[in-house]
């Protein structure tokens, strides 16, 4: 388990120096800001591209609702920056339970949009609360673990946090929302890995859930015991058997990876490239958007994405090295895990190595929700790495 000494207590004078408006921002990593910002433009560029004919006689349609939400994000972003994230820690059940009643509030106050129950419709934009979740959701369960940091290794104390992990994870999945619910069991496991949990121990872990995911998707349905929806049963048959598809079941994923072959090593332009403008491939601005920029931008346009994406990572690892405390390393840590997570899924289903599950693409799927929720993400971990900073500086 990973082991902190006690921090003096800093000098008065130190700490309000500490608290000024320009010593606070001289310890934000502004390579992470900047990879943020960039991240924020450049997708909006692609949604402009992307969604350029589908709204006809306005071709700003969407960028403009996403040009609102990266606005809202920014100051967001501000906001978790410069609120202490110990606020977090100390009060982690009023995390949690905020968490829990986002998702209920689903089920009360959302609309049925083809067959989910996941939207609230905000005019400007569709709020998901799921998104907002998953932030919350690794800031409750790391403060319920640190709290425990002595005892993380027993069983007990293990088990709690699934049990804590598992309501909001179950709820997701009832919306039914597959693709989320999966982001924040991979969040779960790794505040786990974080906090300090042995291999052996979240080997198990990992053996449990595979043999209840293959109980999920074989022995429960052989047995007349239907867990998944009808066409999230479809999207694991077309991509375990894509050679049996009686029902059409892989038009998307064939659709997407044709999206991607086509874009070559620079795209095909907005114009010419058939499968977004003339609508062949289903979700091109929301779940597929990643295969919609490959055909207009072709290889460059993706990698520098992608690029963007590692250097958003590697910036966050880094904030882990330097967080002032356990709650900071264990929280960091499962929000960079969560925010790889999603674009690892995202780009491996649109080139059909990973099944279709609705992974928003980030800072670039088409919704507000996501793109807020991932500037929070980014304004936490500027927290996180200023106060590591003022945390780590040797007292005079």
């Amino acid at each position: 388990m990973i082991q902190f000494a006690e921090r003096q207590r800093l000098p008065v004078a130190r700490r309000r120096a500490d608290s000024r408006p320009l010593a606070y921002l001289g310890r934000l990593d502004w390579v992470l800001m900047a990879a943020a910002l960039a991240l924020v433009g450049y997708g909006l560029w692609v949604v402009s591209g992307i969604t350029r004919f589908d709204v006809p006689g306005d071709e700003s349609y969407y960028v403009f609702r996403q040009a609102i939400a990266a606005g809202l994000g920014l100051a967001a972003l501000v906001v978790a920056a410069v609120v202490p994230i110990d606020l977090a820690r100390r009060h982690w059940r009023v995390v949690y339970g905020a968490t829990l009643a986002l998702m209920i509030f689903v089920f009360v106050a959302a609309e049925t949009i083809r067959g989910s129950k996941r939207w609230i419709d905000l005019g400007v934009f569709q709020f998901q609360p799921s998104e907002l979740g998953k932030v919350l959701f690794v800031l409750a369960l790391a403060g319920f673990v640190v709290e425990r940091q002595g005892r993380v290794n027993r069983w007990r104390t293990i088990l709690q946090a699934i049990g804590l992990g598992a309501v909001p994870i179950v709820l997701v999945f009832l919306q039914p929302d597959l693709g989320t619910a999966l982001v924040y069991g991979a969040a779960l496991v790794a505040v786990l890995f974080f906090v300090g949990v042995r291999w052996r121990q979240l080997l198990a872990l990992l053996v449990a859930v595979a043999l209840a995911g293959l109980s999920v998707v074989w022995l429960l349905p052989s047995a007349g015991v239907e867990v998944l929806e009808p066409y999230q049963s479809d999207r694991l048959t077309g991509f375990l058997d894509p050679e049996r598809d009686p029902g059409n079941l892989t038009w998307n994923a064939n659709q997407s990876r044709t999206a991607v072959g086509a874009g070559g090593l620079t795209g095909r332009g907005i114009l010419e490239a058939s499968q977004t403008r003339l609508d062949y491939l289903p979700e091109h601005a929301t779940d597929f958007a990643f295969a919609s920029l490959a055909e207009q931008r072709g290889f460059v346009g993706s990698a520098i994405l992608l690029l963007l994406y590692l250097l958003v990572v590697w910036r966050g690892l880094r904030v882990i090295t330097v967080a002032g405390d356990l709650y900071g390393v264990v929280a960091a840590g499962g929000l960079v895990f969560a925010f790889l997570f999603q674009v690892f899924v995202n780009v491996g289903m649109t080139m059909g190595v990973a099944p279709v599950t609705g992974i928003p693409l980030p800072f670039v799927t088409v919704g507000g929700s996501s793109l807020v929720t991932n500037l929070i993400l980014v304004g936490l971990l500027q927290g996180i790495h200023a106060r590591g900073l003022i945390a780590n500086r040797p007292s005079t």
